[in-house]
């Protein structure tokens, strides 16, 4: 199996454990109240990170690397936050469908521009007319999940 295949395989995986997940935390939100949920979820989160960390040392790399890491990434603790309350507010409105739906185009259309410009320190890969016109597709078929 290819590189390129495996890692559409753990991206598909990744795509069908937010839907599940988002669902669960919905429910949760729905029960104890969104920040509660969210809090439960990165509290059982960390709990199960640190077991694979400390107790089946899984991590492949090393905390003493910490201080090289530019000071924006840690922003992705604030946006898991965001994520997990702001997908568990959607999906009761809107169905797992179409919350997933228009996650999937912020998703995509904030991609592409990361991607185009390098943001972050990634490779450069520049926006086409066809990427483009996916883009548009993608956010015609979330109009089209309205009905």
């Amino acid at each position: 199996m290819s590189i390129k295949l495996l890692a559409m395989l753990v991206a598909l995986f990744s795509g069908l454990s937010m839907a599940v997940q988002g669902s669960l935390n919905s429910v949760l939100g729905k029960i104890i109240g969104l920040l509660e949920a969210t809090f439960i979820v990165h509290v059982v989160g960390t709990a199960v990170l640190l077991i694979g960390l400390f107790i089946f040392n899984l991590g492949g790399g090393g905390f003493q690397k910490l201080s090289q890491a530019p000071w924006y990434v840690y922003f992705g603790g604030l946006l898991g936050v965001i994520i997990v309350y702001t997908v568990a507010y959607a999906i009761p409105e809107l169905g797992v469908a179409l919350a997933t739906t228009f996650i999937i185009v912020g998703q995509v259309g904030t991609a592409l521009i990361i991607d185009h410009f390098g943001i972050f320190g990634l490779e450069e890969i520049p926006f086409t007319w066809v990427k483009g016109l996916g883009l548009a597709f993608l956010a015609v078929g979330a109009k089209l999940m309205l009905s």
